[in-house]
């Protein structure tokens, strides 16, 4: 009898190890019901790895159509002052989740790579979503563990917030008849914090071009373009800004060459500059000096002039649940001649319709009557179909729209990388 025993718990034994869906069939069924029963959410996010997300969360639903959501996770993102991003996670509880708002911010620094970045918003999408899936049986099946985190008051910066970035870029495309070649440098120096913003930007770029017509004519032609620019913001409140621009130029286009323009500055934003990922609404106004000294004389039989000038601008951003606009208007004229002005107007929306159907629509239109630098001289044929000097216009514009729908299952927990995305 005990030699029985021995046998049906060595055969119990075996057929735990072997046959393991023997004995989990009815746990595993558990948690599939209860699968069924956690929060549907949907991902707003036009940066993030979205694959990523669904195979590291898997105690909630993932929807295609935020309006079948029982949490709509609006993802935004704003560029820091380390050259990082700062991205603003709010939770927007739908249905009977209505009453459970919360935002959460994840920062991730320039030297991050993209696996580091979005183990990071994943880490605080659990986060914020855990206290919905607590109101659901699956809680159940969830752990949670702390991890000792330093705190960010103890971390000293031995740069200061100081930030520095340096690129060179070259380019050469050609063939038998053709070549390209391009050339551009630049160096950056920038500095943010809460209180002001300081940047500093110098570049260089020289593009040269020829094209062999025949076996004894050839067209060949360049351009050039040297900038130093800066910015100074200092923060008054919630609200107002203070500061200005500064520039030095150089340009083969646009026959200056040596300008220097400095523009003070001040701005209101309706909105306080903590809801900036979510909504703006910022008018600036800029009283400018400018200074040119030309490379031909003008069409105005200028070859130097000394100009003041004034902008003012209004600009619109909203990231909501229903789509997200972008709108500015902006009009600027010179003082010794109001005739000279120039009016901007940009705008971008993506709405989403109903269900499954967005409209994206974007486009922008100037009115331009201040191109005072440009050469009286004219430009060859050679030089307008390879846009190497600026051309007189009243005006420029380029519009876009769009619709794109999708139906189907609402469900998109799955993910299968096999032959790519394709």
């Amino acid at each position: 009898m005990r030699k029985l025993s021995l046998c049906l718990l060595l055969v119990f034994f075996m057929g735990y190890i072997f046959v393991p869906g023997l004995f989990s069939q009815e746990e595993k069924k558990d948690i599939n019901e209860l699968k069924k029963k956690a929060p549907k959410v949907y991902i707003d996010c036009s940066r993030c790895d979205i694959d990523y997300i669904r195979t590291e969360i898997t105690f909630v639903n993932y929807v295609r159509d935020r309006k079948e959501a029982d949490i709509h996770v609006l993802i935004t993102s704003q560029r820091t002052g380390s050259a990082g991003l700062e991205y603003t996670l709010a939770f927007i509880g739908q249905k009977e989740y209505a009453e459970v708002q919360n935002t959460l911010i994840y920062v991730s620094h320039k030297s991050d790579t993209e696996d580091e970045i979005r183990k990071g918003l994943v880490r605080v999408l659990k986060m914020g979503l855990i206290g919905y899936a607590a109101r659901t049986p699956i809680a159940n099946q969830i752990s949670i563990k702390l991890e000792e985190k330093v705190k960010a008051t103890s971390v000293e910066d031995k740069w200061n917030f100081w930030v520095f970035s340096i690129s060179l870029h070259s380019f050469l495309n050609g063939q038998k008849t053709s070549k390209f070649t391009s050339i551009y440098g630049s160096i950056s120096v920038n500095r943010i914090t809460p209180e002001s913003k300081l940047r500093l930007g110098l570049s260089t770029n020289f593009d040269k071009s020829r094209f062999d017509i025949d076996e004894t004519t050839s067209i060949s032609s360049s351009s050039e373009s040297r900038s130093l620019d800066g910015l100074y913001v200092k923060s008054l409140n919630d609200h107002w800004s203070i500061g200005g621009w500064f520039s030095l130029a150089h340009s083969s286009y646009r026959n200056i060459d040596f300008a220097i323009n400095p523009a003070p500055a001040i701005e209101f934003n309706v909105f306080p500059y903590s809801e900036s990922t979510r909504r703006q609404l910022r008018l600036l106004y800029k009283f400018g000096y400018h200074f040119s000294q030309y490379k031909e004389e003008t069409i105005y039989n200028k070859t130097s002039e000394n100009l003041l000038n004034e902008s003012l601008s209004a600009t619109l951003e909203l990231k909501e649940p229903w789509g997200t606009v972008t709108t500015s208007l902006e009009g600027s004229h010179y003082f010794h001649d109001f005739s000279k002005y120039r009016f901007n107007v940009f705008g971008e929306l993506s709405f989403r319709i109903f269900k499954g159907l967005s409209l994206n629509v974007f486009g922008s239109y100037s009115r331009i009557h201040d191109q005072l630098s440009l050469s009286k001289e004219g430009a060859t044929f050679e030089e307008i179909l390879l846009r190497r000097k600026e051309l007189s216009t009243d005006y420029s514009y380029f519009a876009s729209i769009g619709l794109s729908y999708s139906f189907g299952s609402i469900y998109s927990n799955v993910v299968n990388p096999r032959f790519g995305n394709g």
